[in-house]
C-alpha cells in the first residue's frame, strides 16, 4: 500500500507531490516526522528531519521524496537559492515525473526571484544590508568568477573547499539580521560571580598541586633509588618541601606573564603585532568596538597581534586589563565578514574583564613550554638512527606531553564556565547574537579545513586550544559535515539529550549547541530571527538505565565506600561482642581504597558486554549513514553504532603520535575522531598508515565529540590492525579487583 503525499500550497504549482514518488508502508521515522511537519507548517522542523535523507546521492523514492519536500520548506522560508539549487538537481533524476514536476517548480522559482530582486531594487537602488552594521566600500569585481573572501562573507553563501578530489561546494547563511535598539541583558546574579571566583581560585590551587606532585615525584624516586644502592644514602636536598618556592614562582609568572608570553608567542608560532589600520581593513566595526569599550572604562587600548596561521583562532591574555592582548589569526581576519570578526574581539574583551583573565594566561604559560618540549622530542625522535636515542626521545615526549594534559586538565572547568559568560558579553556590546552564532560555526568549518588540508591537527591547534573561542576536537565532525548535514541537525544531540552535559567533563569547551541555544534566546529576546532555527524536540526521553549502565565505572566508587563502611560496622560489631578480634579495622583505615578498587571494578565488568558488543556483518553502517546516525539526540555513547567506514587515515605522524593521540579518518562524510589501543607486540603501528586509504570496523559513539572505538583497521592490500578495547577494558577490571583485593588483606596481615 502506498501512501500520497498532498499540501495545500496554493502560490505554488507543486500542491502535491509526483504520483510516483510515494512513501513505503513503513518508512523511516525521519522522513515521516518532516513531512508531518512540513504539512503542519513547520518548516524548518521539516528542513531538519529532511536534509540528511535528502543529501543521500541515490535516487530512491525515500531519497526523492525527501528533495521534493525539502523544495517546499525552502520555498516557504525564503531560502529561494537552496530551493532552486535542489530544483536543478531533481531535474537529473531518471524519474520522468520527478523531471516535469522540477521543470515546473523551477520556473515558478525563478520568476518568484526576478519579481524579489526587481521590488528590491526599485525601493533602494541596491541590495540593502543591516544599517546598523558598518559597511565595506564597494570594490572592483574581480575578472574571474572565483569571489574574494569579502564577497563570500558578504553573501548568504560561504565557499568552502575539501581535499583535491572533492568539487567546491556551498553553505547557505541566512544572514538574519542584528539588533538596532536593544536593551542590555539582566546581569549575573551573585551566585555565579561567587562561582567564577571558587573555579579561579580552584584552577590556581589545581595548577599548584599539580607541579608540586609533577616536581616530587622525581624528587621522590631518585632517593629511593640512592637509598637502596649500596655506599649511598638519599640527598636532604631532595626531602625537602619546596610549596612556599612553588607559590612564589607562580605568582612571579603571573606578574610577567605577558611580556613571557609575547616572547614565547613570538618565538615559536611567528606572533606579530597587528595595527588598528589593518584591521580596519577587515573589520572597521571591530576596531570601533574595542575603541568604544576601552573610551568607556577609561583604560588604554588593548594590544592587538596576529599569528600567521590558516586556522581561524582567537586568545587573550594578560594579567589586567591594562596589559591584555587580543591575538587573533590571519586565518581568522580571511574567513570571517566585518561583523562577525567584530563579534569575536568583543568575545575576547568579555574574556579580559573576568576574575579568571589573569589565571587562564598563566595555565598558557606554565604549559606552552612542556608543549614546546614534546614538539622538539617527537622531531628528535623522527630523525635518530639509532634506536636507542629513538626511544629517549619517544619516552620524553610522551612524558611531556603527559605533563602538558595534566597541566592543561586544571583549567578545565573553569574554560568552559568563562566562554558561557564571554558569549553573552559580545552579543550585549554589539547587539549581534547572530554574527557570533556564524562566527562560531564558521571557525569550526575553518579548522575543519585546516586539518583536512594540514593531513593532521597541528600543533598551534592543540596547544592553544585551552584559550580558543571553539576547540578543534568540537570542530572536526560539526565544521567537515557542514556540507552533508545542516547545522540544525547535527546539534540535536547538544541542544536536547538531557544528559549531554555529564560528557563535557574532560572538555576544555561547553557544547556548541548549548551556546549557539542561549544565542539564539538572547536574539528572540530582542525579537531578531534567529540564524539557526534550533525547533523540533523540547526534550528528549530521558534513558536512566542506559545513563547509568554508562556511568557504572564510577558508580562503583561511592559503592566501594558503602561496602568498606557495611565491612567495617560488621567487624565491629564482632570485635565487641569478642567473637573476633580485629583490632587493626580500627588501626588502618586503607581498606577503604581496597574496596573502592574492587567496587570501580565490578562497575567496569557490568558495563564491558554493553559498551563492545558483538560486530556483526550484518548489522554494520557505512558511510552513507554517517550523518543520520550522529543526528539522534536521545543515544548515549553507550549506545554504539557498529559501522565499516573507508577514508583517508590523518594524523601526526612518527614519534609525536606515538600515543595515537591524532588519529582522525576523513571519509566522503566528513571527518571523525579515531580512538586506537595498540595491542602489546604488534609489529604494525598506524602512524605508519597515515595518508593511505583505510576501512575502519569499530563502535560509534556520540558524545560531547563524536568518536569511533576501533576494533580493526585494514588496507586495500589486506594488512590488518587491531585495537583490542574490549580486551584492555577485562585487564583493567581484572588489574583494580587485584589491587584492591590485595591492599585489604595486607591492611590485615601487617596490622595482625
Amino acid at each position: 500500500m502506498s501512501v500520497f503525499l498532498q499540501l495545500p500550497f496554493s502560490q505554488l504549482p507543486f500542491s502535491q507531490l509526483p504520483a510516483k514518488i510515494c512513501m513505503p508502508s513503513h518508512p523511516e521515522s525521519s522522513l515521516e516526522a518532516g513531512l508531518v511537519a512540513l504539512k503542519e507548517g513547520n518548516y524548518y522542523a521539516a528542513i531538519t528531519q529532511l536534509e540528511p535523507i535528502a543529501s543521500s546521492q541515490n535516487q530512491s523514492n525515500t531519497c526523492l521524496q525527501a528533495k521534493v519536500g525539502l523544495v517546499m520548506a525552502y520555498a516557504r522560508t525564503g531560502e529561494t537559492s537552496r530551493a532552486i539549487a535542489l530544483c536543478e538537481n531533481l531535474i537529473l533524476s531518471h524519474n520522468s515525473q520527478v523531471q516535469e514536476w522540477a521543470k515546473r517548480a523551477l520556473e515558478h522559482l525563478k520568476k518568484s526571484q526576478k519579481r524579489h530582486r526587481k521590488t528590491k531594487n526599485t525601493e533602494t537602488g541596491f541590495v540593502a544590508f543591516d544599517n546598523s552594521s558598518p559597511q565595506k566600500p564597494q570594490e572592483p569585481i574581480p575578472a574571474k568568477n572565483t569571489p574574494t573572501h569579502r564577497d563570500i562573507a558578504n553573501t548568504g553563501f560561504i565557499g568552502i573547499r575539501g581535499s583535491t578530489t572533492r568539487e567546491e561546494s556551498s553553505i547557505y547563511w541566512r544572514q538574519a539580521r542584528r539588533a538596532k535598539v536593544w536593551q542590555p541583558l539582566r546581569k549575573p546574579n551573585l551566585m555565579l560571580t561567587i562561582l567564577s571566583l571558587l573555579l579561579t581560585a580552584g584552577t590556581f590551587i589545581s595548577l599548584f598541586w599539580v607541579l608540586q606532585a609533577i616536581l616530587k615525584l622525581p624528587m621522590g624516586l631518585i632517593n629511593l633509588i640512592l637509598d637502596k644502592l649500596p655506599y649511598l644514602t638519599p640527598l636532604p636536598l631532595l626531602s625537602g618541601d619546596y610549596s612556599s618556592l612553588i607559590l612564589g614562582f607562580l605568582l612571579v609568572l603571573i606578574g610577567l606573564s605577558p611580556w613571557l608570553l609575547d616572547w614565547l608567542l613570538a618565538a615559536f608560532y611567528g606572533q606579530q603585532q597587528l595595527s588598528k589600520e589593518v584591521l580596519h581593513t577587515h573589520s572597521r566595526e571591530a576596531v570601533r568596538v574595542i575603541q568604544r569599550t576601552y573610551q568607556q572604562r577609561h583604560c588604554p587600548l588593548v594590544k592587538l597581534r596576529i599569528l600567521p596561521i590558516a586556522a581561524p583562532i582567537m586568545l587573550t591574555y594578560g594579567n589586567l586589563p591594562r596589559t591584555a592582548r587580543i591575538v587573533v589569526s590571519q586565518g581568522l581576519l580571511n574567513q570571517l565578514g566585518d561583523d562577525e570578526i567584530a563579534t569575536i574581539y568583543a568575545l575576547g574583551l568579555g574574556q579580559i574583564h573576568r576574575w579568571d583573565f589573569f589565571v587562564m594566561s598563566l595555565v598558557l604559560l606554565v604549559t606552552l613550554p612542556f608543549y614546546e618540549l614534546y614538539q622538539r622530542a617527537s622531531a628528535w625522535g623522527n630523525n635518530g638512527q639509532q634506536p636507542i636515542w629513538r626511544w629517549t626521545a619517544t619516552g620524553l615526549s610522551c612524558v611531556c606531553y603527559g605533563i602538558w594534559c595534566l597541566l592543561t586538565g586544571t583549567a578545565l572547568l573553569n574554560s568552559r564556565f568563562r566562554l558561557d559568560y564571554s558569549d553573552r558579553h559580545a552579543a550585549e556590546i554589539t547587539g549581534n547574537p547572530n554574527g557570533l552564532i556564524r562566527a562560531l560555526l564558521k571557525i569550526a568549518i575553518g579548522v575543519a579545513d585546516d586539518i583536512k588540508k594540514q593531513q593532521h591537527t597541528s600543533w598551534e591547534l592543540e596547544s592553544l586550544n585551552i584559550l580558543a573561542p571553539v576547540s578543534y576536537q568540537q570542530s572536526l565532525s560539526l565544521g567537515s559535515m557542514a556540507n552533508h548535514l545542516p547545522f540544525e541537525s547535527f546539534l540535536m544531540w547538544e541542544n536536547f539529550n538531557p544528559y549531554r552535559r555529564w560528557f563535557t567533563i574532560n572538555n576544555s569547551h561547553p557544547l556548541i549547541g548549548d551556546r549557539i541555544q542561549r544565542l539564539c534566546q538572547i536574539a528572540r529576546h530582542w525579537h531578531l530571527e534567529t540564524e539557526l532555527h534550533l525547533t523540533g524536540q523540547e526534550s528528549c526521553p530521558a534513558k536512566p538505565q542506559s545513563f547509568l549502565l554508562q556511568i557504572s565505572p564510577w558508580l562503583g566508587i561511592p559503592l566501594g565506600f558503602v561496602f568498606a563502611g557495611l565491612f567495617w560496622i560488621i567487624w565491629q560489631t564482632a570485635f565487641a561482642i569478642h567473637l573476633l578480634n580485629l583490632k587493626w579495622i580500627y588501626d588502618d583505615w586503607s581498606f577503604v581504597t581496597g574496596f573502592v578498587l574492587i567496587g570501580f571494578s565490578i562497575g567496569t565488568v557490568m558495563r564491558i558486554n554493553s559498551f563492545f558488543p558483538d560486530i556483526k556483518p550484518l548489522t554494520l553502517q557505512t558511510d552513507y549513514y554517517l550523518p543520520n546516525l550522529l543526528t539522534d539526540p536521545t543515544v548515549l555513547p553507550i549506545d554504539s553504532v557498529s559501522v565499516r567506514l573507508v577514508g583517508k587515515l590523518l594524523g601526526r605522524r612518527g614519534t609525536s603520535n606515538f600515543l595515537a593521540q591524532d588519529l582522525i579518518l576523513e571519509s566522503n562524510t566528513g571527518l571523525i575522531k579515531l580512538n586506537h589501543i595498540p595491542l602489546l607486540g604488534q609489529s604494525i603501528n598506524p602512524q605508519e598508515w597515515i595518508g593511505r586509504q583505510i576501512i575502519v570496523t569499530g563502535w560509534l559513539r556520540r558524545g560531547a565529540t563524536p568518536w569511533i572505538d576501533i576494533q580493526t583497521l585494514e588496507t586495500q592490500s589486506g594488512k590488518t590492525i587491531n585495537s583490542p578495547h574490549p580486551i584492555w577494558s577485562t585487564v583493567l577490571a581484572v588489574a583494580t579487583q587485584a589491587w584492591g583485593a590485595y591492599i585489604v588483606l595486607t591492611a590485615q596481615s601487617v596490622a595482625g
